[in-house]
């Protein structure tokens, strides 16, 4: 499994502790930035995560912001894409068994360190289900081509 991340300024610290919990983890992660506390757009982040995910099938992405809000709506223009904004556990698990995400959102000011790896781990641990979820992420899709 590979994992890509990204941040904002707001976001960096807790991508930093994640992205060090994933190396530990023995997991292939990849840092796309900010590697600063200097002011960027998170706009930026989104769409360099987004794209690595799409052009590497199997790879989950993990984006932080400030709440969170701004990365998720970023990343979910991204035609593909499925982003997450995970508030505890037991979203983290059903955004990937029931949305099939491949990417988790974590709002770096209103989470907790601790938290957030817990949620991180769930995420990872899941497996998407398939069945009736499945119809539901393709109508997602058919949505996403509404615009196209």
């Amino acid at each position: 499994m590979k994992l890509y991340f990204g941040s904002d300024h707001a976001g960096r610290e807790l991508k930093d502790a994640l992205l060090s919990h994933a190396a530990k983890k023995g997991i292939s992660a990849l840092d796309l930035g900010t590697d600063a506390d200097l002011s960027v757009d998170y706009p930026d982040y989104a769409k360099s995560v987004g794209e690595s995910v799409l052009a590497e099938p199997g790879s989950l992405g993990v984006l932080v912001c400030g709440t969170g809000i701004g990365m998720s709506i970023a990343a979910n223009k991204i035609h593909g894409i499925r982003a997450a904004l995970l508030y505890n556990e037991e979203t983290a698990r059903l955004a990937r068994q029931h949305n099939n995400a491949n990417i988790v959102v974590f709002g770096g000011r209103e989470v907790t360190e601790d938290n957030a790896v817990s949620w991180l781990d769930a995420f990872l641990s899941a497996t998407f289900e398939g069945g009736r979820h499945a119809r539901r992420i393709e109508k997602i899709a058919e949505l996403d081509r509404i615009t196209r």
